[in-house]
């Protein structure tokens, strides 16, 4: 697969016009995926939270595809969770594709304060 480029949508809608949160959090809403580099690495991701941890933008991923620096579990292992800060998202497109999560929730979810959005039933 092609990385996604700024600007350039791959089944989807891009960051072009829109900020990278709106993007995300509609995602939520519609269950769509999300491609992304962050910290260096192209990120495959189901969002699953956004909103506000210490007034900055945060979002919870679950990462099923791509690289990571911890690398990456099976499908549904819950080490594959990632809690990234929205600005350090770059090149961010949103397309179709199957829904990925974990077996089990991440313990405790401590990566936002203030949800905004999040998948039912994983309010927690």
């Amino acid at each position: 697969m092609q990385p996604a480029r700024r600007g350039v949508s791959q089944g989807g809608q891009s960051e072009t016009g829109t900020s990278a949160y709106s993007l995300i959090r509609q995602a939520i809403l519609d269950r769509n995926q999300i491609v992304a580099v962050y910290g260096g690495h192209l990120r495959e991701v189901c969002p699953h939270i956004v909103g506000m941890k210490n007034g900055r933008a945060h979002a919870l991923f679950y990462q099923f595809g791509g690289t990571s620096n911890s690398g990456l579990s099976p499908i549904g292992s819950p080490d594959n969770w990632r809690c990234v800060l929205v600005e350090k998202l770059t090149e961010v497109s949103v397309r179709p594709g199957p829904w990925y999560t974990a077996a089990e929730p991440p313990r405790q979810q401590n990566c936002v304060d203030v949800i905004d959005v999040t998948i039912v039933p994983l309010a927690i």
